[in-house]
């Protein structure tokens, strides 16, 4: 086969794949039990219970941070993994929007 040829071919398949539609399917048949999984356990870790174990976790690595028992570097990860947890919704809404 010619190598013009062979672009010719492609080209209309190229194409298909690269619709909007293709990035919109619908969701396949059986991921019920696992979109309630995962809702299940994003709401369990953006939950009240969540919540309330961070605000102790800030606080008792703010007390150890205070009283020299603890590096300050290792504290500021333990603040900062809580930001990005409770805050994932919105850098992903973010990147999603940046993405188009």
């Amino acid at each position: 086969m010619t190598r013009l040829r062979r672009s010719f071919l492609a080209s209309p398949l190229l194409l298909a794949l690269a619709t909007p539609a293709a990035a919109h399917a619908a969701a396949p048949s059986g991921s019920g039990p696992i979109l309630n999984a995962v809702t299940w356990m994003q709401d369990t870790l953006l939950g009240e219970v969540a919540s309330g174990v961070a605000v102790i976790a800030v606080a008792a690595v703010g007390f150890l941070m205070l009283s020299g028992r603890l590096n300050w570097r290792y504290g500021a990860t333990v603040i900062v993994g809580c930001f990005v947890l409770f805050g994932a919704a919105t850098i992903v809404g973010g990147i999603r929007a940046a993405a188009g």
